[in-house]
């Protein structure tokens, strides 16, 4: 598995970011090949971060491209900056499954 968590920083309005990359990316990402979860963090002040896997690094280098695009033709004005990314090979799962 490969994990890409990409850090939005400057985000004018944090919960409509939130909202709409539910909503409107989600789908989108989890259509792609190899899709294994995608996960939308409000971290407050101003940060969103976004964690997606992927059964593969090809898969999660196009998730890249995807969200790039979607951010840039969809809240420009809400997600000035680019994010910091922070990409690499799984090497430890853990989930509790709820009861």
């Amino acid at each position: 598995m490969y994990t890409v968590i990409r850090r939005y920083q400057g985000v004018v309005d944090t919960t409509e970011v939130v909202r709409r990359a539910i909503d409107e990316f989600a789908p989108q990402v989890r259509a792609q090949p190899g899709f294994q979860g995608y996960w939308v963090v409000d971290a407050g002040d101003g940060v969103v971060a976004t964690i997606t896997a992927f059964d593969s690094e090809d898969a999660a280098v196009e998730s890249n491209a995807a969200s790039a695009t979607w951010v840039q033709e969809n809240v420009p004005n809400l997600v000035p900056n680019p994010p910091r990314v922070t990409a690499g090979e799984t090497t430890g799962v853990m989930a509790e499954i709820p009861a």
